[in-house]
């Protein structure tokens, strides 16, 4: 049956801003059929028409998170990243269960649905039981299989023999791919294997890149080239590669990423919370490089929460470069929606035009951060600088209603959240 739903206004989610008033979405199947102002709307005998007060949004795209890691969030505060990693992440990491994985990323999937945010590009451990969550939660992700050298998580080639064998399980709601940790946790080969088989398989390869001052410095002294300029070297680059933060990178460094089409997560939270630097996402955009906006994970963060990220994002351009119009609102919500899909090689998902995947969000308007509106562009202006997650009302993956007036429907959060305190409490050592 065509589920019809009408609203006060549409935000594609494109480079441009569009802004349809008094729309109409129609969906089918799991795909948007029909976008557009209610006047023009086709007839739909029979459609389940349901009015929604608010303006429809796309369900954002995160393309960096390693979201399971609620079971952190908040530990290790004021430490650089370096000893945040060694110190206390690794440590605990290395007690995980694969239930842990599991009980955490429907948390956190959850928390992504109440936000709005509908796909999530994760890199973390037991692949398998994250699938499991989404699942649950009806939460959309690509799920790269990590590489990285840790005590009880196999060797790289286990790692990346698991990723390649998941690969062969991908479907529209969760997509495996290939997460090599860095280029200063990986050995440079199997770097260059992961990004083989990537290649051969058609699957998205994600890497932390030049994320902090020393990682660079460090290769820049042991191999004489910057961290970009060692994975062209080492055959790295190429197919559907997102670099993740990409924060210190000169100008021969972006125009490898040009060359290579290589994609961004930009996570200008966990920059600034981690003192890693502010990229130059100015700079990206000119030369026409494919930027989506991250979160990074929620003990990083600390929350998995695009619209801080997205308003961020605009407001350290802006800084950067000395100039209010560095970067748009249209061009910071499309840096969630239409541009993370693309940065992720997702065609389907991030913007609400007919063909795409029915991922909508309902966003209440009837709050005084949408007052006033002058022109139906100010919509668009109150959600990246006015208004919140806390206006996310309702959330769709595929059709299927997930959060319906701000409650998930498919999880029970309050049995999760108590999980969660449990478990983490255990992996702390307490």
């Amino acid at each position: 049956m065509v589920q019809r739903l009408t609203a006060r206004a549409v935000v594609v989610g494109d480079r441009a801003g569009t802004v349809v008033p008094d729309a109409v979405v129609d969906v089918d199947d799991g795909l948007i059929r029909w976008v557009g102002p209610a006047a023009d709307a086709p007839e739909a005998p029979g459609a389940e028409v349901t009015a929604l007060p608010g303006v429809l949004v796309p369900g954002m795209v995160n393309t960096h998170a390693h979201s399971p890691m609620v079971l952190f969030r908040g530990q290790g505060e004021g430490l650089p990243l370096d000893r945040w990693l060694r110190e206390v992440m690794w440590p605990r990491e290395a007690r995980l269960t694969p239930e842990d994985v599991e009980v955490a990323m429907t948390a956190a999937s959850a928390e992504m649905l109440r936000h709005g945010v509908t796909t999530s590009v994760e890199m973390y451990f037991h692949p398998e039981r994250i699938a499991a969550a989404l699942r649950a939660t009806g939460g959309r992700a690509v799920v790269a299989n990590p590489l990285i050298g840790l005590p009880g998580f196999g060797t790289f080639d286990e790692q990346l023999a698991t990723a390649v064998r998941l690969s062969a399980d991908s479907d529209a709601q969760v997509e495996y791919g290939i997460g090599p940790h860095s280029a200063y946790t990986v050995p440079l080969p199997v770097l260059t294997r992961a990004a083989e088989a990537a290649r051969e398989h058609d699957l998205l390869l994600t890497v932390h890149v030049a994320e902090t001052t020393g990682e660079g410095a460090d290769l820049l002294a042991t191999h004489g080239l910057s961290v970009p300029q060692l994975l062209a070297s080492h055959d790295v680059l190429g197919g559907r590669v997102l670099g993740a933060h990409c924060v210190h990178m000169d100008d021969g460094d972006l125009e490898l990423w040009r060359e290579y089409d290589v994609a961004v997560a930009h996570c200008p939270g966990s920059n600034t919370k981690l003192a890693s630097g502010t990229a130059r996402l100015r700079d990206m955009l000119d030369l026409g490089i494919r930027v989506g906006m991250g979160t990074d994970g929620p003990a990083s963060n600390d929350n998995l929460d695009l619209f801080e990220d997205l308003r961020l994002a605009a407001q350290l351009a802006r800084l950067r470069e000395r100039d209010a119009t560095a970067l748009t609102a249209p061009e910071a919500f499309w840096l969630a929606t239409g541009a993370a899909a693309d940065a992720i090689g997702r065609p389907d998902l991030g913007q609400l035009v007919a063909g795409r995947r029915a991922d909508l969000v309902h966003v209440d308007t009837d709050d005084i951060a949408f007052v006033p509106v002058g022109d139906v562009t100010d919509l668009l202006t109150h959600l990246v600088w006015s208004v919140g997650s806390r206006h996310v009302r309702d959330t769709w993956v595929a059709g299927r209603r997930v959060v319906a007036d701000g409650v998930s429907t498919t999880v029970d959060e309050a049995a999760l959240r108590a999980d969660v305190q449990t478990r983490a409490m255990r992996l702390a050592g307490r």
